[in-house]
C-alpha cells in the first residue's frame, strides 16, 4: 500500500520546513552530516484531557521512508533557491551530495493501535545527523494528526458502548489530505466505517452511507422519496426522518418497512439528525416497536462527540449507532497534539554514544537523554505501568519508574512477577524496511484490544486516573546529572 505515491504521484521529500534544509547544508558545510545521532519523537500531554493516546499514522512513515530520495526537480527548484541579497542558497556541491543521497538510517517505533502516553517515544531514529534531521518535520506531521484523531475515534467509541460509530467528516476536514488520514486515523481508534470513498478505496475501510435531506427535498412527497430509495436499495434501507418532521416521518418510514416486508426485505433503519436526540428517538422507537419493527435500528447524527453521546446514554437514549463528524475528523476542541522530535544522544569522535539533553525554565519540556526504549508490565493481563529505560540495562528483580515532571510519583515493579512488553519495535535497519505492516483491520483490533488491557479508571472521559508511567531510576539519575551538569551556574552577589 503505497500510500504516498498513490496520492501525490511523486516524492514528498521537500514536504518539509525550510530550516530543516538550512540545518542540512550547515552540517555539510562543517563536516557533521555523517555524525551519528539518536532523535526520539514523543509528546507531552495527553489530548483531550484524556488518561490515554492511540498511536496512528506509522504505515505514512513507513511509505515517506522508503520513498525518500532527490528527483531532479526537487534539486532544481532548491539550486534556485536565493538568499536576501541574490545569491544561491545552496552550493552546487551540495545539491550533488542530495542527489546521491540514499535512506539509511533505523527507526524503531511503537505500533499503530498501541495506547501510549506522555515522554515516552513513539519513534526512534538513528542515523547520519542530516537524514535525522531532515526526517523531522514529515514524521512530526504523519504521527501528530492521525495520532491525535486516532485518540479522539476510542473516546467516542467508548463512550458509545459497543455501539457502532460511523465517521463521516470528509466535507468539514482540513483539506483533501486531512479528510483522508482522518478517515484512516478513526478507522484505526475504533470506527466501523467511514463515508469517504477514496478512503475506503486507498485504505481498504468499509463505507457506509444512505442520502441526504437533499434526497427527500427532490420529490413532491417524502413519502415518494421513501418508495423510490427502498425501491433503489431494498436490502439496504436506511431512511433519514428530520426533513420536515421527525415523528411523521418516522410513521412514513414504518409504511415503508410494512411494504418491504411484503417483498420478503426489511428496513434496515432511520436516520435522526436534528432536534432532541433524547426525545425523537425514544419516541421513534415506541412507533416502532408498536407497529411490529422493534429490529430497525435508529441511527443519531447532529455534531455528536463523546461528551454528547455520554449524554444522551445516560438520558437511555434510544440510539443504535452513532454518526461523528465534524468534532471527530478536526479534533474540535483539541487542534493539535504538540509532538516533539529532539536529539537524545550522539556519538562522539571516539565512537562513544553520549547522551543529549534539551534544558527549558519548563521542566516538561525537559527531554528524555539517551538511547531509550519503553517496557509495558502487566499482569493477568492487565497493564500496571510504563517504564522508560536506556537500552542495554541489566535486569533487575526490582524497577522504581519515577515520574518526570513530579518525582514524588514513584511506582517499584517485580519484572518477576509481571509480564513485560517492549514497545518500540524495528521498522528499519539501515535504510530497509524489517517491520511485517499489519492490515488495517488488524490495527483496529490492536486499539480495541490494547485499550482492553487498562483499568477503566484509566479510560473515563472525565478526570481519569493517571496511569503511571516514569522514567527507570538510572536514567532519572541520568536525567538529573546532565541537567545539573548543562545547566549554567547562577550568577550569586
Amino acid at each position: 500500500m503505497k500510500i504516498t505515491r498513490d496520492l501525490y504521484q511523486g516524492s514528498l521529500t521537500l514536504l518539509t520546513d525550510f530550516y530543516q534544509f538550512t540545518m542540512a547544508y550547515a552540517y555539510w558545510k562543517s563536516g557533521k552530516a555523517e555524525q551519528e545521532v539518536v532523535f526520539s519523537l514523543f509528546f507531552r500531554r495527553n489530548p483531550f484531557q484524556s488518561g490515554f493516546t492511540v498511536a496512528a499514522g506509522l504505515d505514512y512513515v513507513i511509505d515517506y521512508c522508503r520513498n525518500f530520495s532527490f528527483q531532479e526537480n526537487d534539486l532544481r527548484y532548491l539550486e534556485e533557491v536565493k538568499n536576501s541579497d541574490g545569491t544561491r542558497t545552496f552550493e552546487s556541491e551540495f545539491i550533488a551530495y542530495l542527489r546521491d543521497m540514499k535512506f539509511s538510517c533505523d527507526i524503531d517505533a511503537v505500533e499503530e493501535g498501541e495506547v501510549v502516553f506522555p515522554n515516552m517515544p513513539l519513534l526512534r531514529v538513528k542515523g547520519s545527523l542530516i537524514q535525522c534531521q531532515l526526517l523531522e518535520t514529515p514524521v512530526l506531521n504523519m504521527l501528530n494528526f492521525q495520532t491525535l484523531i486516532a485518540t479522539k475515534a476510542a473516546r467516542i467509541v467508548l463512550a458509545a458502548k459497543g455501539d457502532p460509530v460511523l465517521e463521516f467528516g470528509l466535507r468539514r476536514a482540513q483539506g483533501i489530505d486531512g479528510a483522508l488520514a482522518a478517515s484512516r486515523a478513526a478507522y484505526i481508534g475504533g470506527c466501523s466505517s467511514t463515508s469517504n470513498v477514496m478512503a475506503g478505496k486507498l485504505f481498504g475501510i468499509p463505507v457506509s452511507g444512505t442520502h441526504a435531506h437533499s434526497w427527500i427535498m427532490s420529490f413532491d412527497t417524502e413519502m415518494a422519496a421513501f418508495e423510490a430509495y427502498a425501491e433503489a436499495f431494498p436490502d439496504n434501507t436506511v431512511l433519514l426522518v428530520d426533513t420536515y418532521d421527525t415523528l411523521n416521518g418516522v410513521k412514513n418510514a414504518i409504511e415503508i418497512a410494512k411494504q418491504l416486508k411484503a417483498k420478503g426485505k426489511s428496513l434496515k433503519g432511520i436516520r435522526i439528525d436534528s432536534g432532541d436526540l433524547a426525545y425523537f428517538s425514544n419516541r421513534a422507537r415506541e412507533i416502532l416497536d408498536r407497529a411490529g419493527f422493534p429490529e430497525v435500528k435508529i441511527v443519531a447524527s447532529n455534531d455528536l462527540d463523546e461528551h454528547i453521546i455520554t449524554s444522551l446514554k445516560l438520558q437511555e437514549a434510544s440510539i443504535d449507532v452513532w454518526g461523528v463528524g465534524t468534532k471527530l475528523v478536526t479534533a474540535y476542541d483539541q487542534p493539535a497534539l504538540g509532538a516533539v522530535y529532539k536529539m537524545s544522544a550522539m556519538k562522539d569522535t571516539s565512537g562513544e554514544w553520549q547522551p543529549k539533553i534539551k534544558l527549558s525554565q519548563q521542566s516538561i519540556k525537559i527531554n528524555v537523554p539517551g538511547f531509550h526504549n519503553v517496557k509495558r508490565y502487566l499482569v493477568k493481563g492487565k497493564a500496571i505501568g510504563d517504564m522508560i529505560y536506556l537500552e542495554g540495562m541489566r535486569p533487575k528483580d526490582t524497577v522504581t519508574i519515577i515520574d518526570p515532571i513530579d518525582p514524588t510519583r514513584r511506582k517499584r515493579i517485580q519484572p518477576a512477577q509481571a509480564e513485560e512488553k517492549v514497545l518500540l519495535v524495528p521498522i528499519f535497519r539501515q535504510g530497509e524496511k524489517v517491520y511485517h505492516r499489519p492490515d488495517i483491520h488488524q490495527i483496529r483490533q490492536s486499539t480495541l484490544d490494547r485499550l482492553a488491557q487498562f483499568d477503566k479508571t484509566h479510560k473515563r472521559l472525565t478526570n481519569p486516573h493517571i496511569y503511571p508511567v516514569g522514567l527507570e531510576e538510572s536514567l532519572y539519575e541520568l536525567r538529573t546529572n546532565l541537567v545539573l551538569k548543562t545547566k549554567p551556574s547562577e550568577i550569586t552577589e
